[in-house]
C-alpha cells in the first residue's frame, strides 16, 4: 500500500518507498459524516454561517493564527499555537479523524471550532475560538461541534478540556460537565482534566440549555442569501482580541 507524502521530503527511500511509510504513519480513517452547512441568528441580529473548513481557507487562516499566537492575553497565545498545529495537521495528514468548523459573518472569520474522533464511542474536543468579542460566537461554535460529535458522529462521550477561564465558565461550568478521575484520565491537550458529556446527559437537558443560551437552534436550511453573503472567505485584518 502506498500513499503520497503530504509534504516535500529530503529522500524518497529508506530501504522502502516513503509512500509505504506514509501508509503506516497516517491513521486509518473512520467514516466521518459531513457537517451540513448551518446558520444561526446572533443576539445582535446578524447571521452566523457555520461550515466545514475548505482547503483554500487554510493558507489565510494560518497567516491569521500567526498573529493570534502573539497575543499575550486570555491564553490566546498558547491556544493560537495549538490551533495552528491542528490546522496544519490537516494538510500534513497528521491528525486522526478531525472535524473543523468555521463561523463566518458576511464572509469574515469570527469563530473556529474543531475536534476529532478518538474511536467510535469517544470524540475529543480540541479548541473553540472567537475572533470578535462583539459577535459572541463562542457559544454557537462550541454547540455546533458538540452537536456534530453527539448527534451526527454518534459518539457516546464528548471529552473537553479548557485553557482559558472564559472557556471553562462557558462549557465546563455552565454546562455542568463532570470530570474524569485525574491523573488516571488526562486530556491530550497538556494532560489537563477531562470534562465530559455523555449522550444521555446531552439529551436529558444540556442540549436544550445550550439552545437557551444561544437564543435559538441551528438552522440547517441555509438560504441562498446567506450562502452568497459568505461566498468569499476572509480573515480579520488584525488580531484585536
Amino acid at each position: 500500500m502506498r500513499l503520497e507524502p503530504p509534504t516535500p521530503v529530503s529522500f524518497e527511500e529508506i530501504k522502502v518507498n516513503v509512500r509505504e511509510i506514509e501508509a503506516l504513519l497516517q491513521a486509518p480513517p473512520m467514516k466521518m459524516p459531513k457537517w451540513p452547512e448551518a446558520m444561526i441568528t446572533l443576539k445582535d441580529g446578524r447571521t452566523l454561517y457555520i461550515r466545514e473548513i475548505q482547503e483554500s481557507d487554510i493558507p489565510p487562516l494560518l497567516g491569521y493564527l500567526e498573529k493570534v499566537m502573539k497575543v499575550e492575553k486570555d491564553f490566546y497565545d498558547i491556544v493560537g499555537v495549538r490551533v495552528y498545529g491542528e490546522v496544519l495537521s490537516l494538510v500534513r495528514k497528521r491528525i486522526k479523524d478531525p472535524f473543523t468548523l468555521l463561523g463566518l459573518v458576511d464572509g469574515e472569520l469570527v469563530g473556529f471550532a474543531n475536534g476529532r474522533a478518538f474511536d467510535k464511542d469517544i470524540a475529543i474536543s480540541l479548541h473553540t475560538m472567537a475572533f470578535s468579542r462583539r459577535v459572541r460566537a463562542g457559544w454557537p461554535m462550541y454547540y455546533a461541534k458538540t452537536y456534530y460529535a453527539l448527534e451526527l458522529l454518534g459518539a457516546k462521550e464528548w471529552w473537553s478540556t479548557f485553557e482559558s477561564y472564559s472557556g471553562w465558565r462557558m462549557a465546563g461550568l455552565e454546562m455542568a460537565q463532570p470530570t474524569k478521575p485525574w491523573p488516571q484520565f488526562q486530556h491530550e491537550l497538556g494532560g489537563a482534566r477531562i470534562y465530559y458529556l455523555t449522550k444521555e446527559a446531552w439529551d436529558a437537558g444540556v442540549k436544550d440549555y445550550c439552545k437557551q443560551m444561544i437564543g435559538e437552534d441551528l438552522n440547517f436550511n441555509v438560504t441562498d442569501e446567506v450562502r452568497k453573503a459568505n461566498a468569499v472567505f476572509r480573515v480579520p485584518d488584525t488580531a484585536e482580541l
